[in-house]
């Protein structure tokens, strides 16, 4: 029996409400200047006040050194074993743009990125190219013609879009394009079983078109491809959690992943504060409640320390039209670390603060890296945090006579 088995057992039904509040790519690293991480550099004296009532730790999202994709990271908040419930993540972009898509169908996420004259990629996001561009660009490759093979090219946000491959005999299970990293050349799609060899052609088909169609286009003059998948049937976090969940999220792809467990999207504007609006807006029709923040994450991505700390910031100011609701469980953490220094994921242990009138509260002050790792939580597993939420909320019977 593994861990949604159990609690899928021993849930209950319950009025109390949950809100996981979600701060993408939360933590980081000392600045080299200061000695102090973005969150730390941050005045969030809201966010310092409820940690005081809570009970702190750090989590690792899937496992001590690992660093995490976006998707396992999420999947394990919702207490999703993310090593067994392994997503793709071009799935997650079309299900985040409401694609329709079907039981065979093969997805997979897109960068327009920029190459040199070499073919070397120098920017992996082409410079963040606005959506009105990447939407022109993706109406251009999605009338790339491949026999066997009906394409759809659609964009998601910024230089990310996701393409669709529909048709018969189609697999998953090829490698990606995307180096991940600038100063080399995109890879080439391969076969990671010989069923795959058909769609590995189309694949690398698909971006040598793409290649002479962007050639004009800088600084998107070139697709990486990665996260080839199939949509997956997952239990429901209605049907585990016995919950009636929502989420608020404006990323197209996390709304995705949401909508693969269960959750109704609701409408939210892009701002911080749109995003707690919708919170209070909503807040009696749902028991449980995913909130989103993905500006952090972006800007530990583009190694910008200053506005990372900045958005931090934001949603500390936002945070008492959350806790003014006065949920019953309040969970504050994020997916996984993204340091400004190191421009990208990284598998250092986030912190995180749980808040209930039930819990045993500990000595920490504020909420940060250096100050959680001495809570009460101590290290432990992100899967484990949907048990906590659901115990504190008083929604776990007990096991066992």
């Amino acid at each position: 029996m593994d861990n949604l088995d159990l609690i899928k057992k021993i849930s209950i039904t319950s009025p109390t409400k949950i809100v996981l509040l979600v701060i993408d790519g939360l933590g980081g690293l000392p600045h080299p200047r200061t000695g102090k991480t973005e969150l730390e550099t941050a005045s969030t004296p809201n966010l310092d006040k409820l940690a005081a009532e809570s009970l702190c730790g750090l989590i690792d999202p899937v496992g001590p050194g690992i660093t995490p994709g976006s998707t396992p990271g999420h999947l394990a908040l919702f207490g999703y074993e993310p090593v067994k419930f392994n997503i793709g993540r071009g799935v997650v972009a079309a299900l985040g743009i409401d694609f329709d898509l079907k039981p065979d169908d093969i997805a997979a996420r897109g960068n327009f990125c920029t190459v040199d004259s070499s073919g070397l990629v120098t920017d992996r996001r082409a410079r963040r190219i606005p959506t009105e561009k990447c939407t022109e660009l993706c109406r251009l490759l999605d009338e790339i013609k491949i026999e066997g093979v009906k394409l759809f090219v659609r964009p998601v946000r910024e230089h990310r879009f996701a393409v669709v491959f529909r048709g018969e005999g189609l697999s998953p299970e090829v490698s990606d394009s995307d180096p991940q990293q600038t100063g080399v050349a995109p890879k080439a799609v391969k076969a990671l079983n010989p069923q795959a060899d058909m769609t590995v052609d189309i694949a690398n088909n698909f971006v040598a078109q793409a290649r002479i169609i962007l050639a004009k286009h800088q600084p998107a003059n070139m697709v990486i491809l990665r996260g080839f998948s199939q949509k997956p049937r997952l239990p429901t976090m209605g049907e585990v959690y016995k919950l009636k969940p929502a989420a608020i999220a404006c990323y197209p792809m996390y709304r995705g992943l949401a909508r693969l467990v269960g959750m109704q999207l609701l409408k939210t504007g892009p701002a911080i504060t749109d995003e707690f609006d919708a919170l209070k807006q909503n807040y009696a029709d749902y028991n449980f409640f995913f909130l989103h923040i993905k500006g952090t994450d972006s800007a530990g991505e583009d190694g910008d320390f200053d506005h990372k700390a900045k958005v931090i910031e934001e949603i500390d100011k936002a945070l008492p039209a959350l806790t003014g609701l006065q949920p019953d469980v309040i969970v504050v953490t994020g997916d996984h670390s993204t340091p400004a220094l190191l421009k990208g994921h990284s598998w250092h242990p986030v912190p995180i603060l749980l808040y209930s009138k039930w819990c045993r509260t500990d000595r920490v002050g504020e909420f940060s890296e250096t100050a959680c790792i001495l809570g009460g939580l101590g290290r432990f597993p992100a899967v484990q945090i949907m048990p906590l939420a659901m115990a504190n909320a008083l929604k776990l019977a007990k096991f066992g006579a």
